[in-house]
């Protein structure tokens, strides 16, 4: 009896796995460009839309701009500052939480900056004003700097273990979810990998030899990305060791693009099940573009993993948001690609598609 109980245990986890997997409708919830999270208020109206709208999942930022959105211990101890000032008053996340169990949805803390210092601030802000052996540095010696974004060392252990006990101390303080990684997390830009440490790591590896100044040498490449691929194994495993309920999903560039760019190889953390599921950055402005977007990263995923795929859509950045009829074909799109999940990015572009969420993306 015994056992039978067990296989209907492991049975229902399994199909909540995969039902989890198969049909998630959610969006990203950021501190820019957006107020929902600045009162208790809002954060009771993002909940009552995501109601209306049939969104069950929400991915909501818990690291920005070298500032956690929550109160912090491990940044307290290392750098002196709980939270975001902007935040300092309350805990949006456990507010949020709250309210959005009550209405049976789920919270997953995004580590948006991951590797990521700090944002226009050219020497890296806080955090590697603190820890200048920290910082992540390009063949001319020079902090990695890329699109606006600041890095850290993503091949040091010691800001591995720093990232990771951000990561852990979400999931041991609040009832999470799950947690979240993107094209931060875990990534480098590809000009990353001269400083001391990991040119003395690839020298104890090749012989003594130093990397190529070619920072977009193919095995250059790929040794660096090898190198996050073991940090996405370790996020995976210690998550899990912690809490076994609580999911791991990463939102990467397109690849290979994010391979070339950013060193992140997340085709091979999909196969070797270090994801639970992966949610690319699809953002497209035309509908052909899409389309040949998401059939070429298709072609990266194992058929019987398609399910673990779920296309992030772009929904509003500045000014810009898609209208509605291209908002209709990219849903159209991944349905008939088998595909019946996305998340948007992000939420304050639900208001400017309100119709289409109330009338039309039920019917999709």
């Amino acid at each position: 009896m015994k056992g039978v109980k067990q296989l209907l245990l492991i049975t229902c986890i399994l199909f909540g796995l995969q039902a989890f997997a198969q049909n998630q409708k959610g969006f990203w919830l950021t501190n820019v460009a957006s107020e929902a999270l600045d009162t208790k208020e809002g954060i009771m109206e993002v909940v009552q839309n995501c109601k209306k709208f049939g969104m069950d999942h929400i991915y909501v930022v818990v690291w920005n701009r070298g500032y956690t959105l929550y109160p912090s211990s491990v940044m307290k101890n290392r750098f002196g500052v709980e939270i975001m000032p902007r935040f300092a008053k309350r805990d949006f996340l456990k507010e949020l939480i709250h309210e959005a169990h009550k209405n049976q949805m789920k919270v997953h803390a995004w580590f948006e900056f991951g590797f990521s210092s700090s944002y226009k601030q050219e020497d890296g802000g806080p955090i590697l004003e603190a820890k200048p052996e920290w910082k992540a540095l390009n063949y001319d010696g020079k902090l990695v700097s890329k699109n606006g974004f600041q890095w850290m060392n993503a091949f040091d252990p010691e800001v591995q273990d720093f990232v990771l006990s951000l990561i852990t101390e979400v999931i041991d303080t609040y009832d999470i979810d799950g947690i979240q990684g993107d094209d931060r997390l875990p990534a480098n830009p590809s000009t990353a990998g001269y400083d001391p440490y990991t040119i003395a790591l690839y020298k104890e590896e090749h012989n003594g030899k130093l990397p190529p100044k070619d920072y977009k040498d193919p095995d250059w490449i790929d040794w660096r990305a090898t190198k996050l691929d073991s940090f996405a194994e370790r996020i995976y495993k210690t998550v899990k060791a912690k809490d076994s309920n609580v999911t791991v999903s990463m939102a990467p560039s397109i690849y290979p693009w994010s391979k070339e760019e950013y060193l992140q190889n997340w085709p091979t953390w999909l196969k070797n099940g270090w994801v639970d599921y992966i949610i690319p950055q699809v953002y497209r402005y035309d509908l052909d573009a899409y389309t040949a977007t998401i059939k070429s990263n298709l072609e990266f995923v194992p058929e019987e993993l398609k399910e673990k795929f779920i296309p992030g859509v772009l929904l509003k950045v500045d000014d810009y948001v898609p209208s509605e009829s291209f908002l209709e074909g990219m849903i159209q799109t991944n349905r008939k690609l088998g595909l019946d999940s996305e998340v948007f990015f992000f939420y304050e572009g639900l208001k400017d598609h309100y119709q289409f969420f109330q009338t039309i993306y039920p019917k999709l």
